[in-house]
């Protein structure tokens, strides 16, 4: 895996060449320096193991609902061991969540009535279709 082209790059990290070339401008990610000089591999830039694990941590870090500002912290405390901070970030992403399930939970139980009540009658417009041009 060592020595990957930035397509190999993106393909072992699961995203696409744009995206590693986003994250670089953003500075998640650092952009290797072109080899110069004879028996170089044409000026290709090279991302190696360490590279792959920065990638895949900023990828679960985003599944986790991380900002791209968050993980560039998160990143940063990995190198200071602020375990402090750390647990701060994720119990602020955990009450997010925590919102985000509560508005979520109401949201299924008002779909699942207007679904009953589109199921018990046959005159007229469908609830849901009403209930949304309501809005």
């Amino acid at each position: 895996m060592a020595g990957m082209t930035i397509a190999g790059f993106a393909r072992e990290g699961g995203v696409g060449v744009e995206t590693v070339r986003y994250y670089q401008r953003r500075g998640l990610l650092g952009t290797p320096d072109r080899p110069s000089g004879a028996g170089t591999s044409g000026g290709i830039r090279r991302y190696g193991l360490d590279d792959v694990r920065r990638l895949r941590f900023i990828r679960s870090a985003q599944a986790a609902g991380f900002t791209l500002e968050q993980i560039g912290e998160l990143l940063a405390l990995d190198a200071t061991d602020d375990r402090a901070r750390a647990r701060q970030l994720a119990n602020e992403r955990i009450a997010a969540l925590d919102v985000k399930i509560d508005e979520l939970t109401r949201v299924r139980a008002s779909l699942r009535q207007l679904a009953r009540e589109c199921g018990s009658g046959s005159e007229g417009r469908c609830p849901i279709l009403t209930s949304f041009d309501a809005v």
